[in-house]
């Protein structure tokens, strides 16, 4: 009798992780490939698939609430893009339309700033003639702005800062003039190149040519009771001189305060202390 053999053991495959594994992989793989194929979006494909989407879940059938797609219209309406383009369109026109504005304001502000600069300068002119004051003031339109020019003689004794009588009807009719205007008034003290006397208030000339000219702005403050903030005192020495310093004459040129109406409102050099 034949010896019934034993049955062999059935072998264990301990490897079948692999099989999960793989499986896994795979799918990262195709993952992957999915995003970076949905980086690269074909404009023309992508509406088709999305017009084909909407119809399928806009059928009758549709479990979607309404039957409008998975958010409502997948692409959006004609008419909504026209409301946007017109409402672009307008709101460009409106930004042009307020630009437009703004320069036409501009321009308009600096018309009527000129002409009431010119207007200033033939009074200023006509005043100066009909009071014979021609060698001692002057008026004439500049690049900054109407400039008026006194004599230091006719405002004050030589190496002093306190304004003479005989000065305060013109810097009255100035004071009369001035508040209409909305430019700003810059008072500019200069002297000729020669040094102080001794025994002189003022340690040279640049603090005399700055008390000269804060003795006008103070005219026009105190006396005449204008605002305060529509003056500028500067003082200059003798740094600008209108001539060369070479001669008696061309030094009492030189030595004046000028009152000069600004253009533009902005205040150059020294603000009053």
């Amino acid at each position: 009798m034949a010896r019934r053999g034993k049955k062999q053991e059935e072998h264990v495959n301990h490897e079948r992780w692999l099989i999960t594994y793989a499986d896994l992989i795979t799918l990262l793989l195709v993952f992957f490939i999915i995003m970076y194929a949905m980086s690269k979006v074909d404009v023309q494909k992508y509406a088709v698939l999305a017009q084909a989407l909407n119809l399928q879940f806009q059928k009758a059938d549709s479990v979607l609430d309404k039957n409008h797609g998975i958010s409502g219209s997948m692409t959006p309406k004609q008419g909504d893009a026209d409301s946007k383009d017109k409402d672009l369109t307008h709101q460009n026109q409106d930004d042009q339309k307020e630009e437009h504005d703004k320069t036409k304001t501009e321009d308009s502000e600096k018309e009527k700033r000129e002409k009431e600069l010119q207007d200033l300068l033939k009074q200023v002119q006509a005043y100066i003639k009909d009071q014979n004051l021609e060698a001692q003031v002057s008026a004439s339109d500049t690049e900054r702005g109407v400039a008026i020019t006194l004599n230091d003689l006719f405002l004050f004794d030589l190496g002093k800062a306190d304004l003479k009588a005989p000065s305060f009807p013109i810097l009255q009719k100035l004071a009369s003039l001035f508040p209409t205007l909305k430019s700003k008034v810059s008072i500019e003290g200069h002297t000729d190149d020669l040094p102080l006397a001794p025994g002189s208030p003022y340690k040279d000339n640049w603090g005399l040519s700055f008390a000269r000219s804060l003795s006008v702005l103070r005219y026009f403050s105190d006396t005449a009771n204008l605002d305060d903030h529509k003056f500028i005192a500067t003082a200059y020495a003798d740094t600008m001189p209108q001539v060369a310093n070479s001669s008696d004459a061309n030094r009492s040129k030189n030595r004046r305060v000028e009152i000069i109406v600004l253009r533009n409102d902005i205040a150059p050099t020294t603000p009053v202390q």
